[in-house]
């Protein structure tokens, strides 16, 4: 027969183990493999944007998800090896933008993927269709090369005597090629001489300056491309400074002192791509997942950069102050859009 103290020893070594083996016992926690092109720094409020949108579906990082980051810091050719990584860890899903998606695709047919891109991903082969992707990829088109032809008409109506425009592109984005296609045609179109800038590192972004400082352009036009919103700080003051006019993809432009952007709303796609990792978490799959087109467009003006601006609204071009709602933002001057294109 057992003792009494030997039971209670029994009982308070069983109570003992009783939580080691609930804890063994729960399910482990989901992995989201973060691949990023550029920085956290360049990319901190669409981060934010990301998260709150897999909270929205009811994940929180650290409590019931956990997320790898893995940043290339705009050395492009790191990616597939990032990516390569990200596979071995087996990861949950991967989210990724821009550069990113093309690579991630590369590296797995099995682990869903959630993409943010600027550029059409039927077009450059990333799904099969808009509404039945396909395949291992969804994600969010925010528009932006699409709408080069339209921010180039924009800028010239903003400076009118402008005929020089200088066009800063990436070289190795994949939207560079129809950017550069369509604004060929739009500047045919209206008469302006476009000269084509590529820049993929600071020291080549430094040689494109040293050029303009040199041969002065009329104006800028920077292309869509995450190694450029990181060092959006740059290329604003250096326009600023130099009192050259500027058109650029993103808000965050412009917030850093840029005179105008027009395009889809780069934050408002981050939180989608967090709702589709968060959806592609509970089960569901990435074929049958239509792929996120925007349909916010942002026209945002800076009050404060000089007689550009001032004159734009006050009528030099009055039909695009009509369109939409008036948003006063940090001494921007915001205009949005909705749907179609006018």
């Amino acid at each position: 027969m057992m003792k009494r103290r030997e039971f209670i020893t029994l009982l308070g070594g069983a109570a003992t183990a009783w939580p080691i083996v609930a804890r063994a016992q729960q399910p482990a926690m989901s992995v989201i493999g973060f691949l990023g092109p550029t920085s956290p720094y360049a990319n901190a409020d669409a981060l934010r944007a990301f998260l709150q949108g897999l909270k929205d579906t009811g994940h929180v990082e650290g409590e019931n998800v956990a997320i790898h980051y893995l940043w290339a810091d705009n050395q492009l050719d790191r990616l597939p090896e990032l990516a390569a990584e990200l596979v071995s860890r087996r990861v949950a899903v991967i989210a990724t933008f821009a550069q990113g998606a093309s690579v991630a695709k590369a590296a797995t047919t099995t682990i869903p993927v959630v993409f943010v891109f600027n550029e059409d991903p039927v077009r450059l082969g990333l799904v099969a269709s808009l509404a039945r992707p396909g395949g291992n990829l969804t994600g969010v088109n925010f528009f932006s090369a699409e709408l080069s032809a339209k921010r180039l008409e924009i800028l010239r109506e903003l400076v009118p005597r402008a005929n020089r425009v200088a066009v800063l592109v990436n070289p190795t984005n994949p939207t560079t090629e129809p950017t550069l296609r369509d604004l060929e045609t739009a500047a045919r179109g209206m008469g302006l001489q476009i000269q084509v800038f590529n820049a993929a590192t600071s020291s080549e972004v430094n040689a494109v300056f040293a050029t303009f400082v040199r041969e002065r352009p009329d104006a800028l036009f920077v292309a869509g491309d995450p190694f450029f919103n990181g060092r959006r700080a740059q290329l604003t003051h250096w326009a600023t400074r130099q009192a050259v006019p500027a058109s650029y993809a993103l808000r965050d432009y412009v917030i850093a002192g840029g005179l105008m952007s027009y395009g889809g709303n780069l934050t408002d796609a981050y939180r989608q791509a967090g709702v589709y990792t968060g959806r592609v978490l509970k089960g569901a799959k990435p074929a049958d997942l239509p792929i996120v087109q925007s349909t916010k467009f942002e026209l945002v003006i800076n009050a404060q950069t000089g007689p550009h601006a001032r004159s734009y609204c006050a009528g030099v071009a009055p039909h695009h102050c009509r369109r939409g709602d008036r948003v006063k933002t940090q001494g921007t001057e915001q205009r949005r859009t909705r749907g179609q294109l006018a």
